[in-house]
């Protein structure tokens, strides 16, 4: 039976759970009060922390989700995103729109990597 590694793991979550070379990385939000630009930069800025932390990076991305409270900032999203993803290695990739956790949140990116 292989360990389970978890990584700053609090009374409710884990920030990522590491099993079998797999890395599942909760749900990263950004600083409320910010545009979905500045949101989905700190978003990825904190998939790369975390990453880092369980000895990956975001070349290892094997899939995310990308969650938005409204749609119809996709490509605002998207522009980020497209700057911040290596090319070569994108990984698969699922967006749509949802009520988050507060209305603060405008977007919310949930990845999975190989360790």
């Amino acid at each position: 039976m292989s360990d389970i590694n978890r990584i700053e793991c609090g009374k409710r979550m884990s920030e990522a759970v590491i099993h079998n070379g797999v890395i599942w990385l909760a749900g990263q939000v950004g600083r409320p009060g910010r545009s979905v630009s500045d949101q989905t930069r700190d978003c990825l800025a904190e998939i790369d922390r975390i990453l880092a932390l369980a000895g990956s990076n975001k070349t290892r991305i094997l899939s995310a989700q990308v969650w938005l409270a409204d749609i119809a900032s996709f490509d605002e999203m998207n522009a980020v995103w497209d700057e911040w993803v290596p090319q070569g290695h994108t990984p698969a990739r699922a967006t749509g729109e949802a009520r988050l956790a507060t209305p603060d949140y405008l977007v919310e990116i949930i990845v999975t990597a190989a360790a």
